[in-house]
């Protein structure tokens, strides 16, 4: 809000160039909550990803955690004045390939009852193949 006010003096002051310095730095501060709400569903995406190809079966809660999982991350990426995305599909895939260790982490809580560290869930699972999976279904 700080910045709201500061950018209202500065073009009563005429100060354009101070002005557009801010707005960018609004812009980023935007799109970085964008991308970090994003990296929260994807965390909760992969985590339940990776308990399924990890236990091979799923259950009705992974299923709908996954589907929420998705509309979350395009409702989140979606443009609603200007139309479009505001992360397109190759920054997407950054975030979730960012995502992953945290997922990883949280599913060797869960798989097996915490039976496996993260490095042993690691290559039980394919990484790539999960990010493509979850990449083509937020995609669709």
């Amino acid at each position: 809000m700080e910045e709201l006010l500061d950018l209202k003096q500065l073009l009563l002051q005429g100060d354009i160039r101070g002005s557009l310095a801010l707005v960018e730095d609004l812009e980023e501060m935007g799109r970085k909550a964008i991308i970090d709400k994003i990296r929260s569903y994807a965390i909760i995406l992969l985590l339940h990803l990776i308990k399924q190809r990890a236990e091979k079966r799923t259950t009705k809660s992974w299923d709908v955690s996954i589907r929420n999982s998705i509309r979350e991350i395009l409702n989140a990426n979606k443009r609603r004045k200007a139309g479009g995305y505001y992360v397109p599909l190759e920054e997407l895939k950054e975030i979730l390939v960012a995502a992953y260790p945290n997922a990883l982490d949280l599913a060797s809580l869960e798989v097996a009852s915490g039976s496996y560290e993260p490095e042993e869930l690691a290559t039980m699972v394919n990484q790539d193949a999960i990010i493509e999976f979850a990449l083509s279904n937020i995609a669709n």
